[in-house]
């Protein structure tokens, strides 16, 4: 079963009445779009996924609950367009939660888990012809260091990188657990018994597969053009390299030009169109912790435009 991360932050977040005009950006399982489902009774939630067995799902239970809301089966990176096609100028409020949802991991079919032998696949979109398989059968050893290093962040990238390479002269890789034994022979014996040595490496071809980085950042451009004043974006993350795109970026629209930071009396027109709802990322409370070890590296961070 899919728990749904910071819910009564992420909510309280996006400051929801009645009336207001939502995008869920990342559907899933729909719990984060059951909730502003259930207090938007005269507004409208717009929610976009890749996944069909997330969107059938989801459908099902938001029917239970309302009908004012559309589900539009595609990338966030195309937000802006597919609502816009809706004849939605603005909307009040959009919510990120980039994490994969349980029933994706539980799923061994899908080929996100390290802890269960399955095809090498962990695709979000299963349409998509680009799979967790060719990244790890015809990448080059310089290609797999890369991303590995830049994506999973491992200190072993360049061993891992060798150890496939070399094991791909006998016979391509197929399953995921053929993969683990891999990394596991790159990887020094203490750092095995200290964390799983698959854990960053699948990360890593996660991000390569579903292109997560460059979405991410594509969407937020799109999703602040889409935001009437007052409306807010709210965005859960899960590794220090989405909070590190989220967390530049609100800088970035929500700061005062150094140059005029100081003056007394700054003229409207040079004042930022955003501002940081929070200073710093909420982080789960010790009680979802318990309930949720999922949520322990998640992180939400909030932007709210002013003009």
């Amino acid at each position: 079963m899919h728990i749904s991360v910071l819910l009564e932050e992420a909510i309280a977040a996006l400051n929801l009445n009645e009336e207001s005009i939502i995008i869920d950006a990342t559907l899933g399982y729909g719990g984060h779009s059951s909730n502003i489902l259930k207090r938007i009774k005269r507004g409208h939630l717009f929610a976009f996924d890749q996944d069909s067995e997330a969107i059938e799902y989801s459908t099902n239970r938001l029917k239970k609950i309302g009908t004012n809301f559309t589900i539009i089966k595609s990338n966030f990176c195309k937000m802006k367009e597919k609502i816009q096609e809706l004849g939605v100028k603005k909307v009040d409020g959009i919510l990120f939660d980039l994490g994969v949802s349980s029933p994706q991991l539980d799923d061994k079919e899908r080929g996100f888990s390290y802890h269960q032998d399955a095809k090498l696949d962990m695709r979000m979109d299963q349409s998509s012809n680009f799979s967790a398989y060719d990244v790890v059968n015809t990448y080059s050893k310089e290609q797999l260091a890369r991303i590995f290093t830049q994506y999973g962040e491992s200190k072993f990238a360049n061993n891992i990188a060798k150890k496939i390479v070399e094991y791909r002269q006998e016979k391509n890789i197929e399953t995921t657990l053929e993969l683990v034994d891999i990394i596991k022979a790159a990887v020094p014996m203490k750092f095995r018994l200290e964390k799983h040595p698959a854990k960053q490496i699948f990360q890593a071809i996660r991000i390569e597969v579903n292109h997560e980085l460059e979405v991410l950042e594509q969407a937020l451009t799109q999703a602040v053009d889409l935001l009437k004043p007052t409306g807010r974006i709210a965005v859960i993350t899960f590794h220090s390299l989405e909070d590190r795109i989220v967390k530049k970026y609100f800088k970035k629209i929500s700061e005062i030009d150094p140059k005029i930071k100081g003056l007394p009396n700054i003229p409207l027109d040079y004042l930022p169109d955003f501002k940081l709802v929070y200073t710093k990322a909420i982080v789960p409370q010790t009680e979802e912790l318990e309930k949720n070890s999922r949520a322990r590296s998640a992180k939400l961070r909030v932007i709210e435009r002013i003009k």
